[in-house]
């Protein structure tokens, strides 16, 4: 099952292994949020960064090269972000939502959430695969053949 959890959220066994990403320097979005826990449905407080396409969290807001993520989740394999308020029944919920698995958010503020929703919704367009040219079937000029 820790296996399958890894893969789901993109982490590996190599717990350094980040795919290159300086998570420490210049990230795109930083800030707290609480997260619920995978198993133990509990509320942790845990410092995000969103950085070329993955979301990392952090027990402490002092990230450096040698800090080590407690959790990263690769944007390119969400669905979507939205707003939780009405599921969770609190004020500035969003949920971050892949094939197999939802994880709930609270913000410190309704502006922080939208911040959230939008940088993240951002950066699942920007790293999910798109269409290449040679995908795309042209059936008008393919039939005139």
């Amino acid at each position: 099952m820790a296996s399958l959890w890894r893969a789901a959220t993109g982490l590996t066994e190599k717990p350094n292994d980040y795919d290159g990403v300086e998570f420490w320097s210049n990230p795109e979005r930083t800030g707290w949020l609480t997260k619920q826990g995978e198993y133990i449905k509990t509320w942790r407080r845990r410092w995000f960064v969103l950085k070329q396409g993955k979301l990392f969290w952090f027990k402490d807001s002092a990230v450096s090269r040698a800090s080590r993520p407690r959790g990263v989740v690769p944007v390119a394999s969400c669905l979507t972000v939205k707003g939780a308020e009405d599921v969770l029944n609190k004020p500035n919920a969003f949920e971050l939502s892949t094939r197999s698995d939802t994880m709930y958010f609270i913000a410190d503020s309704e502006k922080d959430k939208e911040d959230w929703i939008n940088s993240i919704g951002r950066s699942i367009v920007q790293h999910s695969r798109s269409v290449t040219d040679s995908e795309i079937v042209d059936y008008d000029n393919a039939a005139k053949r």
